[in-house]
């Protein structure tokens, strides 16, 4: 059977480059991070590559990580630039590779990013300092399972939970953008600026921890969420002010942290925007802007 012709609706420019976050992989037993959007992306003309790199380390090492693969990437694809898209803690990370290689990148676009700090970094980072029982607690349990990741997915990158964990506190999202802040609004809960050096920057999150009790992984963000203040809107595990940047999209989807990236296997709210609808219209948005 031959395959249906393109309409072009996310045909961008430049290629997209998705990155993953805290824990992430390309494909682990068979379930993908991405769930069905590269392939969504896909047929409607959008050039996508999944890229991996450590799954627990700063933002740092990971966006020097990040860089190789998109020269490669720019290579095979005789591109000029790429559309970086980043879930999480893929948020700093595409944010510091458009920092200091502001040459490779079109765009940057944070889903869900840890753009501000999380208070359940600076809650296990509290924990952590205050007892050196919980801190090797949380860096063996930590680093193990950043480990078994890693080789179950096929990577070989270092692993670092504690680095990780104490990069999305408050306090080291603030000095992380005194020196990558392109895009870091100004005020508590604004936009920032939508170019910086030529790189344009957008975001969008969820504010509804629990969506689907047929998803086991709404555990995680169901219980995660009572890290947050009273009243915070939150997708679980990242606060919705914390994760704008740039142009806001929206930060109120009735979807949790991992719903944001299609997981777990496509299940969402039964009433909100399917996430692949999301990414099809980002990648139009992309593509009306020329990148």
């Amino acid at each position: 059977m031959s395959k249906p012709p393109s309409s072009g609706y996310t045909e961008t420019k430049y290629p997209i480059v998705l990155t993953h976050g805290l824990f992430g992989f390309d494909n682990l037993f068979g379930i993908d991070y991405w769930y069905k959007v590269p392939e969504t992306l896909r047929q409607d003309g959008a050039d996508v590559y999944i890229t991996t790199v450590s799954n627990s380390n700063s933002p740092e090492i990971r966006g020097e990580q990040l860089i190789p693969q998109i020269e490669q990437i720019l290579a095979i694809s005789g591109a000029e630039k790429v559309n970086l898209i980043g879930h999480s803690h893929g948020g700093p990370t595409t944010r510091y590779v458009a920092s200091v290689r502001p040459d490779l990148v079109a765009s940057v676009t944070t889903i869900a990013g840890v753009n501000r700090g999380t208070p359940v970094a600076d809650t296990l980072s509290e924990l952590s300092d205050d007892s050196a029982v919980v801190e090797g607690l949380l860096a063996t349990l930590g680093n193990t399972l950043a480990q078994v990741i890693d080789g179950v997915s096929g990577g070989d990158y270092p692993q670092d939970i504690l680095a990780s964990m104490r990069s999305m506190t408050f306090e080291q999202t603030e000095a992380f953008n005194q020196l990558h802040g392109d895009g870091i609004p100004t005020t508590a809960c604004g936009e920032g600026a939508y170019e910086v050096n030529g790189v344009r920057y957008y975001s969008w999150s969820g504010a509804q921890p629990v969506t689907n009790v047929l998803d086991p992984l709404d555990l995680i963000t169901g219980t995660a969420q009572h890290f947050f203040p009273a009243g915070e809107a939150n997708d679980g595990l990242v606060g919705s002010c914390s994760s704008r940047l740039g142009m806001v999209i929206r930060d109120d989807f009735r979807m949790n942290h991992l719903d944001e990236v299609n997981l777990l296997l496509g299940i969402h709210h039964l009433t909100e925007t399917d996430p692949l609808t999301v990414f099809r219209t980002h990648a139009n948005r992309l593509k009306q802007a020329g990148l």
